[in-house]
């Protein structure tokens, strides 16, 4: 028998799903079904279902979903087994990738010129690829600026062999986020003969996710360090930089470049093979949690909708992907784009990436296509905009607010915009802080993250928002069933038509899986 709090819960998802009253802005052909009616099948409740398995799945293998554990191939079955019993031509694409874990926590404690515990995951977080190791000695600043200098992304410390003159081997090389990817930085460092590395954020006062002041999270790339490293706020690295500090640095890793693991790609039975309609979100979580919001979250949205999409004989042809090793660096996606054929790339005409759409203190965030804020990242290849203004009149026909959200390349988008193939798709933010404006248009907290639990072992169940679950939910579908149906896609409608844009490089996500350079 289902408890109360199940029974409002499910009440709670069912009332948001009835905000889901889709505007189409693309027309089919008389004779097809009316897409919006189609997207109306799928709901809010339903991709709580799928995100109550993961939470299952991760319970039952320690308390994580990640590429290359047993949690995350249970994922894999669980989706594949759905995907398959809906009628979809399922395949597993293998890949290796070089998975990394930590096998237990990792500590930070100043012991001169007093002592001081740092909180991990909120004062500073291991990198990825860290090395391991346990040391006890000085800090040594490398080229930093305190305070930082007033634009973000100009410090080059560490960045040059030559920042290291004067640093004495066997110290903690004490460098900030800037110009450089943080793998340079820690093999500058170790040439130097650091015996252990701290990166802390650049220090700049910004909105939401510009704020370079909050906890720097990120990876080395690839396991070739053999020291600890970890990341920092800025003001625990300013803290760090006084004359005569010492610490205890403590690490426990694993890394195995080797490891497997896949993604899952749906292919529909239905539709044009010669224009496809992609839809995406990554599957895995981080090692540290079952990473519900990020990201069952995308994932549940895009298998519900996959689920329903499947019954009905589309124009086009429907193809689902759930991504594997994201969090190590969108490797699942880019593996995929990678193995593309000049001709299978010319065939997909849009590709739909959804990654964290139901963050606790949420905005609706939809990738800004046609950098009409004119600032940070630019535009997608050509046809994005269309993407976006269609998310927008989802919005405005559920009557939602919504804001723009860069694409700098920082999810499973990445690899496909630089293939110039359009993309769009919807954000509900990350470690970034919610500002004042953004709390008075879309509530929840400001001063607070957007997902106080990012990467953190409280992504559960309980860290998912029911109200942008289904709103984004049925933006999913919304955009799917209209483009299954459209004549005029994106991407144009002969193959060989994706034109690259001028935006969407770099790899510093919208939350921090690769967080290579600066």
């Amino acid at each position: 028998m289902r408890s109360r709090a199940h029974k409002g819960l499910l009440a709670a998802v069912t009332a948001a799903s009835a905000l889901v009253l889709p505007v189409i802005s693309a027309t089919p052909a008389s004779a097809d079904p009316d897409p919006k009616v189609l997207s109306q099948t799928v709901k809010g409740p339903a991709a709580k279902r799928h995100l109550l398995k993961f939470q299952q799945i991760a319970d039952a293998n320690g308390g994580t979903r990640a590429s290359g554990t047993a949690g995350y191939d249970a994922s894999v079955a669980y989706v594949a087994d759905r995907l398959r019993k809906a009628g979809y031509a399922v395949t597993l694409q293998e890949f290796e990738f070089p998975f990394f874990r930590e096998i237990t926590k990792s500590t930070l404690n100043r012991v001169a010129p007093s002592a001081k515990s740092y909180v991990r995951n909120t004062d500073f977080r291991v990198m990825t690829y860290s090395g391991s190791g346990s040391v006890t000695a000085a800090v040594q600043a490398v080229d930093v600026m305190i305070p930082p200098s007033p634009t973000p992304n100009t410090s080059t410390s560490g960045c040059e062999a030559s920042d290291f003159a004067g640093f004495t081997a066997g110290n903690i090389a004490l460098m900030q986020r800037g110009t450089c990817s943080f793998l340079v930085k820690a093999q500058n460092a170790v040439a130097a003969g650091a015996k252990g590395v701290i990166i802390f954020n650049e220090g700049q006062a910004g909105e939401g996710a510009n704020d370079r002041r909050v906890l720097l999270g990120g990876t080395l790339g690839e396991p070739t360090v053999n020291i600890p490293v970890v990341g920092t706020t800025y003001a625990t690295g300013e803290e760090l930089a006084a004359a005569g500090t010492t610490v205890t640095l403590t690490t426990d890793t694993e890394s195995d470049p080797h490891r497997k693991t896949h993604n899952i790609l749906a292919e529909s039975r239905w539709g044009d093979p010669s224009k496809v309609v992609m839809a995406g979100a990554h599957l895995d979580s981080v090692t540290e949690g079952p990473g519900i919001n990020d990201n069952g979250s995308g994932s549940a949205g895009v298998l519900e909708t996959a689920l329903k999409a499947n019954r009905f004989p589309t124009v086009n042809k429907l193809r689902f992907a759930f991504w594997g090793a994201e969090e190590l660096g969108l490797l699942g996606s880019e593996h995929y784009v990678a193995n593309l054929s000049a001709e299978e790339k010319a065939k997909i005409k849009l590709y739909l990436n959804f990654d964290m759409i139901a963050s606790p203190n949420y905005v609706f965030g939809i990738y800004d296509g046609d950098d009409s804020d004119a600032e940070g990242a630019g535009p997608g290849p050509e046809g994005s905009d269309k993407i976006e203004k269609l998310f927008e009149s989802y919005f405005k026909a559920v009557r939602q607010p919504y804001t723009g959200t860069d694409f700098t390349g920082r999810s499973d988008y990445g690899p496909f915009i630089e293939a110039g193939i359009p993309a769009g798709g919807l954000f509900t933010g990350a470690e970034g802080i919610k500002t004042a404006e953004e709390a008075q248009k879309f509530g929840g907290e400001a001063g607070v993250a957007y997902d106080k639990c990012y990467h953190l072992e409280c992504d559960t169940i309980a860290n998912v928002n029911d109200k942008a679950l289904a709103v984004n939910t049925g933006a999913i579908a919304t955009a799917t069933f209209v483009y299954a149906y459209s004549r005029d896609l994106p991407g144009g409608g002969t193959p060989g038509s994706n034109q690259p844009g001028t935006g969407g490089g770099g790899h510093d996500h919208e939350h921090d899986h690769v967080g290579v350079p600066m």
